[in-house]
């Protein structure tokens, strides 16, 4: 039956190429004329995903169609190689990456106490928005979750640990409290919240000094909850960046596990329980001996279908992350301006309903999931189970909406090494360094963030198949319940792309790198420079 829908949705979208007429669109300084009208790119998108559900239901998942069977990949371990293996492990290496951390951390809060106070002329914010924020993101999400080894937080309150235990052997600056476990990632939750209104709302993100007092409170609220907490079960579960690298780190094509139960045991959070494998648990990994150790290469997004618990909090944390990434969007379109000259809704406001949006539509595509698949499982578990598989979207959202800013705002700290206090100096030869907006062009970004988009959501559309198998012990059940969850992913494509290519319309209260912008509409977003934080 979906095959025979196919064909006539597919008729359609040719004959609607043949005779579509061009649209315009500027960006980069440059006209740019789009060859298709932007509503076609929206249905041929949606029809993309909606294609690739045929061949995932036809081959994905076969033999695991009952609960309990064990999620398997590939897998190779790096460290049986002598090479990898000392290069990855290596003292040097370890004591390398942590000490950089520690100096880059020192210098963020340096440079925006006592440097100038010009965005661009200072290292703070490029650091910090676009090398950590958007740089370390992606190469979370691509490549390898580095931050539990160069997380200066984490750095510095271990060096005070090991510092009181030689003052004083036996003792310990963790009073060690238990977490409460209906909190889950509460905490989590609400900082990111914090960092979204910061990051979107808060005009002045960019500014050097008020990015030095966000680091030095944030400092002392986390090494707060890991003295009081401990410094294991705060990471997991209060440190906000912890829980943001760690999710996209289930996407990544790599991670670290441990092959000895006996070391799982004593982990805070149960990771060996129930016969569990012991996968991206930093905890148990730095316990573990070095024979027990592995660091594997995996099928990227394979850690999204693990069976694995989600905390309490989990769901409204990639909820968040999700409605952020829209909300960020939305903020300077047209639509966005008109709604609050008509309503005179606060930012604010919009950052709280945004997400409580994604919420609902969320929770209800589920709960006709469960309609469809005969009204089992419960809804919370279902929802849980599901969330995972957003995650795709978001990473390759927030790769569509802030690439350009990384490869050309993210050019500025060639500048700012050579001059990071903005006092004039020019240690490496690189203070006269200006960045280069045409490394990339207007049609390869429109492109290359359509190809993005849908690449995501078809990832997210296996990635919720393969649950949906594990939930279902009937194909069939499994498969009807996934027509309500395709939907969702159609409905996210297609207002994903439409939220880039939007015109942005520059407020009066942006940031000061951008008071000198015109007053006229932007270009869309997908075809424009990127301009400095607050970040975009």
């Amino acid at each position: 039956m979906l095959r025979r829908a196919l064909v006539p949705t597919f008729t359609l979208l040719l004959l609607l190429l043949l005779f579509a007429s061009p649209a315009s669109a500027h960006g980069f300084g440059q006209s740019y004329d789009l060859p298709l009208p932007l509503w076609l790119y929206l249905f041929g998108a949606g029809a993309a995903v909606l294609a690739s559900f045929v061949p995932i239901a036809l081959f994905a998942g076969k033999g695991k169609t009952t609960r309990d069977a064990p999620y398997r990949y590939p897998r190779f371990d790096l460290l049986r190689t002598r090479l990898t293996r000392a290069v990855l492990t290596g003292q040097i290496t370890l004591l390398g990456l942590r000490l950089l951390s520690v100096g880059l951390f020192l210098l963020v809060v340096l440079t925006g106490l006592f440097g100038r106070q010009g965005a661009d002329s200072n290292f703070a914010p490029t650091f910090v928005w676009i090398l950590f924020w958007v740089g370390l993101g992606f190469f979370t999400a691509f490549v390898a979750n580095i931050w539990p080894l160069v997380n200066p937080w984490k750095i510095l309150f271990e060096w005070a640990e090991t510092l009181a235990h030689r003052l004083r052997p036996g003792s310990s600056i963790e009073l060690g409290e238990p977490y409460p476990a209906s909190w889950g990632i509460w905490p989590a939750v609400a900082l990111y919240a914090i960092f979204v209104w910061v990051e979107n709302v808060f005009s002045g993100s960019p500014i050097p000094f008020n990015i030095a007092v966000l680091a030095l409170s944030y400092s002392v609220l986390t090494w707060g909850g890991m003295a009081v907490y401990g410094k294991e079960a705060w990471l997991r579960r209060g440190e906000v960046f912890s829980v943001f690298f760690g999710l996209l780190a289930r996407f990544a094509p790599s991670e670290v596990r441990v092959n000895d139960p006996k070391v799982c045991r004593q982990c805070s959070d149960d990771c060996g329980a129930d016969g569990k494998e012991c996968v991206n648990c930093y905890e148990c990994f730095e316990r573990a001996a070095p024979e027990d150790r592995e660091i594997n290469l995996r099928p990227p997004a394979a850690g999204l279908a693990r069976p694995e618990p989600v905390p309490p909090g989990g769901v409204f944390f990639v909820i968040l992350v999700l409605a952020g990434l829209a909300f960020d969007g939305l903020l300077e379109t047209p639509l966005w301006t008109q709604l609050r000259i008509a309503t005179s809704m606060p930012q604010t406001l919009g950052l709280v309903l945004v997400p409580l949006v994604f919420l609902a539509a969320y929770l209800g595509f589920v709960k006709i999931s469960q309609l469809f698949g005969g009204g089992t499982p419960p809804l919370a578990p279902l929802a849980a189970a599901y969330v995972y598989s957003l995650v795709p979207i978001a990473i390759a959202y927030q790769v569509a909406h802030y690439y350009t800013l990384l490869l050309i705002q993210g050019q500025g700290i060639i500048r700012h090494l050579s001059d990071p206090f903005g006092w004039g100096w020019d240690l490496f030869g690189t203070a006269g360094y200006t960045i280069d907006p045409g490394v990339v062009g207007a049609a390869f970004v429109w492109y290359s963030q359509v190809a993005l988009i849908v690449g995501g959501h078809v990832v997210a559309v296996y990635i919720s198949h393969l649950i949906a198998l594990r939930q279902y012990e009937d194909t069939g059940r499994a498969l009807r319940s996934q027509i309500p969850m395709l939907a969702l992913m159609i409905l996210y494509t297609v207002s994903s792309l439409w939220i880039i290519s939007q015109p942005l319309i520059l407020e009066e209260n942006t940031a000061p790198s951008q008071a000198d912008a015109p007053s006229e509409p932007a270009p869309p977003e997908n075809l424009r420079e990127p301009p400095m934080p607050n970040p975009r």
